[in-house]
């Protein structure tokens, strides 16, 4: 997993890697919660109460958190959050609106990208991704933000892929007409189960499909974010 790749570092610079570890855990906390708020913000404001209705209309981290999908992020590198209640069919369009739902989730992740990456995209302080020995304070704010803006572009680049139980799914399904849609929804049980192969296939093939489809995404949005090329997975 990206993250343990830092810890044998901890004694030559225990500064450094203790801020990629916070800087994972509150991107993670912030981004997931952010995340599902927004799906249940936009479904209430669309005329659909259900995600109100089971208290996920907050930014409170436990109405959101799943602790079995926290712990397979911090030591696999792959979970999940719980997934908002919504029913687009309470609302007047509801094709449309399931897009706008769905939208939600992974446009608050870039909107959280943007904001921590201000600092960096103004020069006020440097992306920062190597772990220097005797770091500065400034260099310390660098990587903190620098792992913000690069973990909160991939939890919307990846909600968007078209696969479910992913937002891009239901992307898919809500813009494509109605025939093809209906067909289309036929194959989402079988979603879960291509992610996860897709997700364990760099490790038996060392081919990452799911990286090589996201990266110019990736690319485009860490960017646009800091002012520079790379991130992360750069």
């Amino acid at each position: 997993m990206l993250l343990f790749r830092y810890l044998p570092y901890i004694t030559q610079t225990p500064a450094a890697v203790l801020t990629v570890i916070l800087a994972f855990v509150v991107s993670m906390l912030v981004g997931l919660s952010v995340h599902e708020f927004s799906h249940a913000a936009v479904a209430d404001r669309l005329g659909d109460h259900t995600a109100r209705r089971f208290g996920r209309l907050t930014l409170n981290p436990r109405a959101h958190l799943d602790p079995m999908g926290a712990l397979m992020i911090m030591f696999v590198g792959f979970g999940w959050a719980k997934p908002t209640p919504v029913n687009p069919y309470n609302t007047p369009r509801p094709r449309l609106s399931m897009v706008l739902i769905a939208l939600g989730g992974p446009l608050s992740n870039l909107a959280i990208a943007f904001v921590a990456g201000l600092p960096l995209r103004l020069g006020i302080v440097d992306p920062s991704l190597s772990l220097a020995r005797n770091p500065d304070a400034s260099y310390l704010v660098g990587l903190f933000l620098t792992w913000m803006v690069s973990l909160n572009v991939t939890l919307a680049v990846f909600n968007l892929l078209p696969l479910a139980p992913l937002d891009g799914f239901r992307v898919l399904v809500g813009l494509l007409p109605p025939n093809l849609a209906r067909e289309i929804s036929k194959y989402e049980q079988w979603g879960p189960g291509i992610l996860m192969l897709l997700f364990f296939l760099p490790f038996i093939t060392g081919f990452n499909p799911l990286f090589t489809v996201m990266n110019p995404l990736l690319d485009f949005f860490t960017e646009s974010a800091m002012g520079v090329r790379g991130g992360i997975f750069g």
